[in-house]
């Protein structure tokens, strides 16, 4: 309990945090984003370029500015081509057809909520007799007949169940601002951000009785790889999309 009530209140905490790096992402990708008309200057005829946006976010973070385009419309017959329309890309207004904007920024809620369930479910049973609920009690000091009356509690409940949503809306908004998706993609991400908690909220995890402190830290490590293969691999793909 002591463990999920840090992770609620420097959850909030870490995203300020975070702020920065993701709107300077975000800037990024809004400058640099959709296909461009252009016209070739091989055949003198329009074409469709896109700009590789994971090399603009790493040299323009980096310091520095160079840009190259990850796809045309000429390719792959022409993709060894020396990219001599690149300056009238950057210049170019994004060209999309049917497009959503936002679409890779985009939080898709299903996943969002599968993972948070998932993770609330195997923290029930990780927590209860058939695992590590009497090491959970003595390490707390509380006697079977203290902790039975806690089963009908709603509080904690409620607890988790916000906890597990605010962490996987979390991993959910990262890989948005970040424009990633996938499995490892999403894993990464949960781990990101579970480690920014933890680091945050060091001070008191770390005041913790030792066999309590195991018992969390176990259960974290397998909701946040839970949370990050949900939220990831099934991005875009659990979505109920208008007819």
């Amino acid at each position: 309990m002591v463990f999920l009530i840090w992770l609620v209140v420097f959850a909030v905490v870490v995203s300020f945090l975070l702020l920065l790096p993701a709107f300077w992402r975000r800037a990024i990708y809004e400058r640099y984003s959709g296909g461009r008309p252009v016209i070739c200057p091989e055949n003198q005829k329009p074409a469709v370029v896109g700009i590789d946006l994971r090399h603009a976010e790493a040299t323009v973070m980096g310091g520095s500015r160079r840009l190259r385009l990850c796809d045309c419309t000429r390719w792959p017959e022409r993709s060894q081509c020396n990219q001599e329309c690149l300056s009238q890309a950057t210049e170019a207004e994004p060209y999309r057809q049917g497009e959503v904007n936002a679409r890779r920024k985009q939080i898709y809620h299903l996943p969002v909520l599968l993972a948070a369930f998932a993770a609330w479910y195997v923290g029930a049973i990780w927590h209860s007799h058939y695992m590590f609920r009497a090491q959970w009690m003595d390490a707390v000091g509380l006697t079977h007949a203290q902790a039975e009356p806690m089963v009908w509690w709603l509080s904690p409940y409620l607890l988790t169940v916000a906890v597990c949503l605010l962490f996987a809306y979390g991993v959910a908004w990262l890989l948005a601002v970040s424009h990633r998706k996938g499995v490892l993609q999403g894993v990464l991400m949960s781990a990101l951000l579970c480690g920014a908690l933890i680091a945050a909220s060091w001070y008191g995890i770390a005041r913790l009785p030792h066999t309590l402190f195991m018992i969390e830290a176990g259960y974290a490590v397998l909701a946040t790889f839970i949370v990050g293969a949900i939220v990831g691999g099934l991005y875009d793909k659990l979505v109920l999309r208008p007819r």
